[in-house]
């Protein structure tokens, strides 16, 4: 059942690009993974494993990759369901950046109008503690290194910084 699953999601996912390029702004390669899927909610986890096992393959573990893929769902999740209303007609673009020292930046692209990153209430004061939504945006720019929104809020950045530094110092 798993595995058929797991096909399914393969089949959703269009991969557009595999490529080791170098980057201006850093001074390692990457490689790079872009797809595009439906925005239907049930092909989230599948995917976020399956990218989160991509990363893994590029990045030490350090104890974040928790972190990424807790920020990894929250962005796919509003972008399915608060950018594209959950219509399955509308697809979600995700770009996946591991660098060879470790660090990950994330794209997730929507086709929705976006929204005002700065109008959103602060889900840590007291008012808006007991509400059941809300902190999505909040857990990715806690849980990431930097986080940015372009297009009017229709696509997140994320970016986690080289884990380069942690895994040398857990050596003995």
């Amino acid at each position: 059942m798993a595995q058929k699953f797991q096909m399914e999601i393969a089949a959703m996912a269009h991969t557009q690009s595999l490529s080791l390029l170098p980057r201006n702004a850093h001074s390692g390669p990457f490689i790079e993974l872009r797809q595009s899927l439906p925005s239907k909610v049930e092909v989230i986890s599948p995917f976020a494993d399956q990218l989160m096992r991509f990363i893994l393959k590029f990045r030490s573990a350090d104890g974040t990759e928790a972190d990424i893929e807790m920020a990894l769902h929250e962005a796919l999740a509003n972008a399915v369901i608060h950018g594209n209303g959950e219509n399955s007609y509308k697809r979600i673009y995700v770009e996946c950046r591991c660098y060879m020292d470790g660090e990950v930046s994330i794209t997730v692209r929507d086709e929705g109008r976006g929204f005002d990153s700065s109008a959103l209430p602060d889900p840590t004061v007291l008012e808006n503690l007991l509400f059941t939504h809300g902190r999505g945006i909040y857990l990715i720019k806690t849980l990431m290194d930097e986080v940015a929104f372009e297009e009017g809020g229709a696509v997140v950045m994320m970016r986690k910084k080289s884990n380069a530094n942690s895994a040398e110092q857990r050596k003995p």
